[in-house]
């Protein structure tokens, strides 16, 4: 028995899939593809944000700081996943294990924030338009995205620093494809209901708090809208606040079902699946959602390909 940080040395093993052998060359051909659109389709997001003057505002600065965000995370742990669906190496040393642990708790958390930042700048716009800009001016912004990041880590350096004290004891498996919370708590040797306890306050203040504030601003958006007499109006701001909405729901879907629920209850088995599902699923998903349905993005993937078309 020992603190985390002296008795692993020797590092994990992450078993992945391999309960699960025959899936393993179809999930390597998938999570492959998906990893591809996902840095594609941020990276094009990112980009379009920055080079068209018609995507300078506080949406898609706000949809930059996001699709940057999915990159990292993505990236934060699916390469490892593939090399471990390949079979070339199952293994993750003590540093790797705790730099995956924080960036993904990090990242992960200042996606939870930043969501909350974006619902307010939907309810700005559609509940005070006439004062949108004076109220999301450059400064706010700025400020808004910064408090994300800093929030984000400051969680994870909370949760990573209760997990790094904690004992453990047994085989050096992780019954995972990466180095998740509730799977490297189930290594604990020792009663860890206070340590626990204090890991489901940061993560329900993570995620409840922000869920409820996004659900709030809808409540207020939802009321606006529906006083819109123009059928067009309407059409419009559903279906802006409605791609932020539907992000936010696969997003902390997932989420809550993965960190609030009971330890005892969780299931290492399902818990893979899930995380497949808010690691690599849904960054893929957020790019498309955005693009799709919203004419200004549309409209200037339609300018830069017309551009493109010309100078060939």
């Amino acid at each position: 028995m020992g603190s985390f940080n002296t008795s692993f040395r020797d590092g994990f093993i992450l078993m992945g899939f391999s309960d699960w052998s025959q899936l393993e060359p179809i999930l390597f051909v998938f999570i492959s593809i998906f990893y591809s659109l996902t840095i594609f389709g941020n990276t094009t997001i990112i980009t379009l944000s920055l080079l068209e003057p018609q995507l300078h505002m506080p949406m898609y600065f706000f949809l930059r700081h996001l699709s940057f965000l999915d990159l990292c995370y993505t990236t934060s742990t699916v390469p490892q996943l593939l090399i471990n669906l390949h079979g070339l190496d199952r293994t993750i040393s003590y540093e790797g294990c705790v730099v995956q642990l924080f960036s993904s708790l990090a990242l992960g958390s200042t996606e939870c924030v930043l969501l909350v930042v974006m619902a307010f700048d939907r309810y700005a716009a559609v509940c005070h338009p006439l004062h949108y800009t004076a109220i999301m001016h450059p400064h706010l912004c700025q400020t808004l995205a910064i408090a994300s990041w800093v929030g984000g880590f400051m969680n994870s350096l909370v949760q990573t620093g209760l997990m790094m004290a904690m004992p453990l004891c047994g085989l050096h498996l992780l019954n995972h494809f990466f180095c998740e919370m509730t799977v490297l708590l189930k290594l604990a040797c020792e009663d860890t209901e206070g340590t626990e306890t204090k890991m489901f306050v940061a993560r329900a203040i993570i995620l409840v708090v922000p869920a409820v504030l996004i659900l709030g601003s809808y409540v207020y958006i939802v009321q606006t809208v529906l006083k819109v007499r123009s059928v067009a109006g309407r059409r419009k701001a559903f279906g802006t606040c409605g791609s932020h909405l539907l992000v936010v729901s696969l997003f902390y879907g997932s989420a809550i079902y993965t960190y609030l629920q009971p330890m005892h209850s969780y299931s290492e088995s399902e818990g893979k699946f899930v995380a497949l599902f808010y690691t690599i699923v849904t960054p893929m998903l957020n790019p498309l959602i955005y693009t799709l349905r919203n004419k200004d993005m549309k409209g200037a993937v339609r300018k830069v390909l017309g551009r493109g078309r010309y100078s060939v």
